[in-house]
């Protein structure tokens, strides 16, 4: 997917009206998106997405909630050859995002279920991209 139909995708997604009447009455459009976001992105295997899936879906999920991450919405998606995850978080700010994602990645839970997942099914993720979204001032959400 390209970024600019991604970022379509995430408009489309968030917003709460459909696009033809957010484009008939753009002022009454509400945006729910605040502070910065966060675009993650991750290679996924075909072989083992399923597994893949389940530890995000069950573990990873649960657990990133504990530490004070909101995950706006999930996609999977096809990149050329390659499937990927794709996610969108909210952050308050930058320094808020960096504290969290230290302490989720610190969590010993998180580290036990990534050892064990790894040992049964091989490598889940592969390359692995990070945005920081920040919107601009003439940005209609």
């Amino acid at each position: 997917m390209t970024a600019p139909s991604l970022f379509a995708l995430l408009i489309a997604a968030t917003s709460p009206m459909s696009p033809a009447a957010a484009e008939a009455a753009p002022s009454a459009r509400l945006c729910p998106l605040q502070g910065i976001q966060q675009l993650r992105i991750y290679e996924i295997f075909d072989h083992n997405k399923a597994a893949f899936h389940e530890r995000f879906r069950t573990h990873a999920h649960r657990i990133m909630r504990r530490h004070g991450f909101d995950i706006v919405a999930s996609w999977q998606s096809r990149n050329g050859h390659r499937t990927e995850y794709v996610y969108l978080l909210q952050w308050p700010d930058e320094a808020t995002m960096r504290r969290h994602w230290n302490a989720f990645m610190a969590d010993e839970e998180w580290s036990r279920i990534k050892r064990e997942t790894g040992a049964r099914h091989g490598r889940l993720v592969g390359e692995i991209e990070n945005r920081v979204l920040r919107k601009t001032d003439y940005s209609p959400c």
